[in-house]
């Protein structure tokens, strides 16, 4: 069938609207009628060509929520009508990783870059003139149909609108748990989000949550800024030394507990500053993507290892998506978890790229797409 869709014809490249034709459903996959998407940075870095596609056309989108339109054969626990949030994280359940409960790590998710199948990365399901086109993560929600993996869809009640439920499938996950997980946040803790985007915003939740005393926000733009405190933010700063000042204030002259890293694009100097900002025994936790080519980081090493900090790695939040999308659907269900709040701006898929210009002149925490304007 024929869907319309927003693609990258070349990367470096913008978002275009074109039709794409995609495959009948195979054992274990699910065409969806896609409800929404979020306008995630990560797709964006396509465009930019900081990331490449293995393959180009490439249909961008991989936090998407929708409903079952086919279920491939001999397909068990889904049916025609159930409602999905789409995770950009496969899980098979039977890896190494997954074993031990660390979905987030499994290794089918190696192959989802490929915009191929996660088990297969040189099978499609998407094609553009008869070419193959690539899948974000495999997903592809920027489309108003797309055909995916069950490793990579969980099945939600249909009691809950779908709309805002898309974020759940990256950005709100990836931010609450980068707090919880990885930046370890306790009660009366300080805390810097270096960033106020989606990812940012979930994160100063899931400090806050936590029980925080201080959440501080860094973020150039004063709109995003201005906005920081509906999500728990205690106080925002244009640059990381104001902010790094202001937790020194309330830590004896120490630093933050934790900072987290969400920027739009990872620059060696954030990684910089996040470890100059923090305590003794303090966490970074970078959570922001940027290249995948070596780069020099200046770190003070001495600093490193005698005051016990440490620099992790984020991805997903460092938890599954099977444990977290129903975690934070219960507490969006009980008025905790702020997620229409966070859509500041709506698009249809044709204004994918404008989306993007809006990201980019920094008006927008998240954009959405919204399938059924």
């Amino acid at each position: 069938m024929e869907s319309t869709a927003a693609v990258l014809l070349t990367s470096p490249g913008e978002f275009q609207t074109t039709k794409v034709t995609l495959d009948e459903p195979r054992q274990g996959e699910l065409m969806i009628r896609l409800v929404a998407s979020g306008l995630c940075h990560s797709d964006d870095h396509y465009a930019t060509g900081d990331l490449q596609p293995k393959v180009l056309p490439f249909c961008g989108g991989h936090e998407g929520a929708g409903v079952v339109e086919k279920v491939g054969p001999n397909t068990p626990g889904f049916e025609v009508g159930d409602h999905i949030v789409m995770t950009f994280m496969p899980a098979c359940g039977r890896c190494f990783w997954c074993s031990q409960g660390k979905q987030e790590l499994c290794d089918n998710g190696a192959q989802s870059e490929s915009g191929g199948r996660p088990d297969d990365p040189n099978s499609y399901r998407m094609s553009v003139d008869g070419k193959p086109c690539g899948q974000m993560t495999g997903l592809g929600t920027f489309s108003q149909y797309t055909v995916v993996s069950t490793t990579s869809a969980y099945k939600v009640p249909k009691d809950v609108p779908l709309k805002y439920l898309c974020l759940l499938g990256c950005g709100v996950g990836t931010g609450y748990g980068s707090a919880i997980n990885a930046a370890d946040v306790r009660p009366g803790h300080t805390v810097i989000v270096m960033g106020m985007g989606g990812i940012g915003a979930s994160a100063v939740q899931g400090a806050a949550h936590a029980g925080a005393a201080n959440v501080i926000v860094v973020d150039p733009a004063e709109f995003k800024r201005e906005m920081a405190a509906e999500f728990g933010a205690t106080e925002s700063f244009a640059t990381i030394e104001e902010a790094a000042e202001k937790a020194r204030h309330y830590t004896n002259g120490q630093g933050a507990d934790s900072t987290i890293v969400t920027v739009g694009r990872l620059q060696p100097q954030n990684v910089t500053d996040a470890l100059e900002s923090v305590r003794k025994g303090g966490n970074v936790a970078v959570t922001a993507v940027g290249t995948f080519d070596p780069v020099p980081v200046d770190i003070n090493l001495g600093m490193l290892s005698m005051m016990q900090k440490t620099i992790k790695g984020v991805i997903f939040g460092n938890w599954s998506p099977f444990v977290s999308v129903p975690r934070l659907l219960d507490l969006y269900r009980s008025g905790k978890l702020k997620l229409d709040e966070m859509v500041t701006r709506e698009y249809t898929v044709e204004q994918v790229a404008q989306g993007y210009r809006d990201m980019h002149a920094g008006i927008n925490v998240r954009g959405l797409i919204d399938f059924e304007k």
